[in-house]
């Protein structure tokens, strides 16, 4: 019997690079049984890294650069968990993450609170109305005092905070954490050795902070201040309400150590309880509800060559309503054709298994061989569009030079899955042949080389262009649009839907020619059809 869709649970979770994201991730994998061994715990070579860093740069670097899903059960409740890259070049493809996502983890160093990239995600899920856990991270590192860290969640981002988990100490003094909802001391294994390195493995039941218990368990000193501090932050902050939480005025935060297992299952907890179920999903013609009986789903994410045996593309697609069944006709609305999905797959890091259903809420890849791109709607008949998948107008605009020029074919083929994998856009030129590229950030140009190189043996370099910044053009008026276009024949592109795109010289140029020509609408967004 496959799972009700109010039973699912699909979410992300996002951070700063460093902040612990994917140790969390993997611990998180760990307490729902979904994986049996802690990268941490195998010490050698690329086996050190978590499950979810896939692909040969992440290993190396020790960052998240791709998006990854893994799919989980907990407690009867089927949790999807789709993993985000943690470095900031990364941006747009954490974005298109969001979008199918009902709730988000968000994760922050006990060291250094709120960063740039934390602050910057954060916006993207109060656009979509996401609600957000906070995991304070790293306490059993020396870090900022808990007051001044939920202080700065609560006027940064003005957010209420409801603390669910406080620690008993930090740093030197850690002792553990104190679960303020179900009344628990979180401890060490086996304190009394003073095996203050080993994982969490007690949760001590208690009357409340003022349980005689704890003076035998923690040091007085520390005690007492953790105690202090429990009294004034329920005078100094909000009660837990679940719809607030989920109304996204209100976050639950939970301070603990990811490496060492504090907190994670006061987490799965609030996920479980309070996390919204799938939501409804806006389309351009109405809203799609999540109870519906026919299948609708969007592709937010295109992978391809995730396993190097094959050359294979996956589609990540997030199913907004129906049951979906192994071998299902789902109609493509951008082509009007129909696919049969003969061997859907639900994902397990590196691990996957065909999917013979799935529901609302489910994240499914479907094989394919460059036909399905992002932003793609499924659905099987009616015809209409999920909104809401943005591409952003690059911030790095790089001319395409390549080593060995008797291997343009391939180039080609690299350039344009890597494009419809939403990684970089493709601008080609009418007038020349040399293709332009475009990226948020300066690693994704590492990251294009070193595929290109693996996965399609072709070597590329990057030369500058003489552009600073690009535009989508749109108009109104078509003589207008086509006049524009004409005027200024080398600097209009196409992008790879054969949409037109001003590259100008300069930002000046830019606002310049935008303010000169306001018949003609210079776009930083293009939503994805």
């Amino acid at each position: 019997m496959p799972v009700p869709y109010e039973h699912r649970r699909t979410f992300a979770i996002i951070s700063h690079p460093d902040a612990g994201k994917t140790t969390l991730t993997e611990k998180l994998l760990l307490a729902g049984g979904a994986i049996h061994l802690a990268g941490n715990v195998k010490a050698r070579g690329e086996a050190r890294r978590a499950r979810s860093d896939w692909m040969k740069i992440e290993q190396e670097r020790g960052i998240s650069v791709t998006s990854s899903v893994m799919t989980f059960e907990y407690e009867g409740l089927q949790f999807n968990l789709l993993d985000t890259p943690g470095h900031e070049d990364f941006s747009e493809d954490t974005y298109r993450t969001l979008t199918a996502v009902d709730s988000a983890i968000m994760v922050i160093d006990a060291a250094k609170g709120i960063e740039s990239q934390t602050r910057k995600l954060f916006e993207v899920c109060r656009l979509r109305d996401i609600p957000i856990i906070t995991f304070i991270n790293k306490v059993d590192r020396e870090g900022r005092e808990p007051f001044e860290l939920l202080d700065q969640i609560q006027d940064e981002l003005q957010l209420d905070i409801s603390p669910q988990v406080w620690p008993i100490g930090m740093g030197g003094l850690f002792a553990g954490c104190y679960d303020i909802g179900s009344d628990r001391f979180l401890t060490f294994g086996n304190q009394e050795k003073g095996e203050a390195s080993s994982n969490f493995g007690k949760a001590i039941e208690c009357s409340g902070i003022d349980d005689p218990q704890l003076d035998e368990l923690v040091p007085a000193h520390v005690l007492e201040t953790a105690r202090e501090e429990i009294f004034l932050q329920e005078a100094g902050y909000a009660e837990f309400d679940r719809d607030a939480y989920r109304e996204g005025h209100l976050t639950p935060a939970i301070f603990g150590s990811a490496l060492r297992d504090f907190g994670i299952e006061s987490l799965l907890n609030v996920i479980a309880q309070h996390a919204p179920e799938p939501r409804p999903s806006a389309a351009d013609q109405r809203v799609v509800s999540p109870e519906e009986k026919p299948v609708t789903g969007f592709v937010f994410k295109v992978q391809a060559n995730m396993d190097k045996n094959h050359r294979d593309r996956i589609a990540f697609m997030r199913l907004c309503s129906g049951q979906f069944k192994r071998g299902m006709k789902l109609r493509q609305v951008r082509t009007g054709k129909d696919v049969m999905v003969h061997s859907p797959i639900l994902f397990m890091a590196q691990d996957r298994e065909i999917a013979e259903e799935a529901g609302a809420g489910d994240v499914i890849g479907v094989p394919n061989h460059g036909s399905i791109r992002v932003g793609d709607t499924f659905t099987e008949g009616e015809v209409f569009r999920f909104t809401g998948l943005p591409a952003f107008a690059p911030e790095i605009l790089r001319r395409v030079r390549l080593v060995d020029t008797t291997r343009v074919k391939q180039m080609r083929q690299a350039l344009q899955d890597l494009s419809e994998e939403g990684l970089i856009q493709v601008f080609k030129p009418d007038v020349g042949s040399q293709w332009i590229i475009g990226v948020i950030g300066q690693l994704q140009l590492d990251v294009v080389k070193d595929r290109v190189r693996n996965e399609y043996k072709v070597e590329l370099d990057f030369e500058p262009a003489p552009y600073q910044a690009a535009r989508w053009l749109q108009s109104d008026d078509e003589k207008a649009l086509n006049a524009f276009i004409t005027a200024h024949k080398s600097a209009v592109m196409d992008d790879r839907d054969g949409d037109p795109v001003f590259l100008a010289e300069s930002v000046w140029e830019m606002n310049y020619k935008s303010q000169k020509h306001d018949d003609v609408q210079f776009l930083k967004t293009k939503e994805l059809e």
